[in-house]
């Protein structure tokens, strides 16, 4: 369908929504690029111009805001490329059943095809694999639920049918999934345990990043966040440390951390360093005995905790720690001895 040319008809394929309390006073434009990311913003507005985005049965402006309650439906764009071609790529499964699946997402994987990245990700694996995926988020990201950055490892979850997909979708914009991280930092973090809480929003000056700020504005799509995090060991300039994040903005631990001074390992777009060596841990080590530990962020999803749409059971899943991450962590123990506790905050 060509929404600048024709419009809508109730033949076409379309995906209704309810705005919930929690996504109120955020732009229409804005909400639906966040929803879709499949679909590039100008994509999203030029299907709002083209009246094939209505709120409680009429179309309206981008820049409407969204209530509590509100109604959309929208004929999405058609995409710019081909549907993503299945491909033969191992996947550790973690949990399966008839409506949803958890994969083990391995470092260096992009979720779903994208500008550059149209094959090697996981939707064409998945699309290999399962013979049945949500299509609520279209074609270009079947069953994906939530995301994780292409360096980020561990686990994501799918869904293989669209009511299980509403309703875990649902379970994370409430907050009700529980999710756990474990990374390494360069820097060492004071307190035992603590909450990080900078909100998030657009970086002033460069597009591919996000930035902490003091306070929320919905003008701005600057929005609250909330990290909560326990050191688990300490070492001489580096700590392995579990977050908890409370919201789930992009990029958000990543932000956090370096916001208090202790950026992800190798993350080069807010750390400024991409990879650790082991001549960085010694610095009298000859040439031809030096090794790359890591080449990537060290932020890894260990666990994710929901209740299942179907049976309201508990599902836990967890997903063993990266062998990179293993190996830098065998090399800070022997190089950079743990440090003694600092001071600690109980909560």
């Amino acid at each position: 369908m060509d929404l600048l040319k024709t419009p809508p008809t109730a033949d076409d394929k379309s995906v209704d929504l309810t705005v919930h309390a929690r996504v109120a006073g955020t732009r229409l434009d804005q909400y639906l690029v966040a929803t879709f990311p499949g679909h590039s913003r100008s994509a999203i507005q030029r299907a709002i111009e083209a009246t094939a985005v209505t709120v409680n049965g009429q179309p309206t402006k981008a820049s409407y805001r969204l209530r509590d309650g509100d109604r959309i439906r929208i004929w999405l764009p058609d995409p710019e490329a081909h549907a993503p071609v299945p491909e033969d790529i191992p996947l550790e499964i973690l949990y399966e059943d008839d409506v949803l699946v958890v994969i083990n997402k391995p470092p260096d994987m992009v979720v779903h095809p994208a500008k550059g990245n149209w094959s090697g990700t996981l939707v064409n694996a998945l699309r290999f694999h399962f013979d049945h995926l949500s299509g609520l988020n279209g074609d270009y990201r079947p069953g994906i639920v939530h995301r994780l950055d292409r360096d980020t490892s561990g686990v994501i979850l799918v869904a293989k049918e669209e009511s299980a997909h509403r309703d875990l979708s649902m379970q994370f914009e409430t907050r009700k999934v529980y999710k756990e991280y474990l990374a390494i930092t360069s820097g060492v973090l004071d307190r035992d345990s603590d909450y990080i809480e900078r909100a998030i929003g657009p970086h002033p000056h460069d597009r591919e990043k996000k930035a902490a700020y003091l306070h929320p504005d919905e003008e701005r799509n600057i929005k609250e966040a909330c990290t909560y995090y326990e050191v688990i060991e300490r070492f001489d300039g580096f700590t392995f440390v579990k977050c908890m994040p409370k919201t789930g903005r992009t990029h958000q631990i990543r932000v956090h951390l370096a916001c208090v001074g202790c950026p992800i390992l190798a993350d080069k777009a807010y750390g400024g360093r991409s990879a650790l060596h082991l001549s960085d841990l010694i610095p009298e080590l000859a040439p031809d005995a030096d090794e790359v530990l890591l080449s990537r962020q060290a932020l890894h999803a260990h666990r994710l905790r929901f209740q299942h749409p179907r049976t309201g059971r508990w599902i836990e899943a967890q997903a063993h720690l990266p062998k990179d991450m293993e190996r830098t962590l065998a090399a800070l123990r022997r190089h950079r001895p743990p440090q003694e506790t600092g001071k600690s905050r109980k909560k």
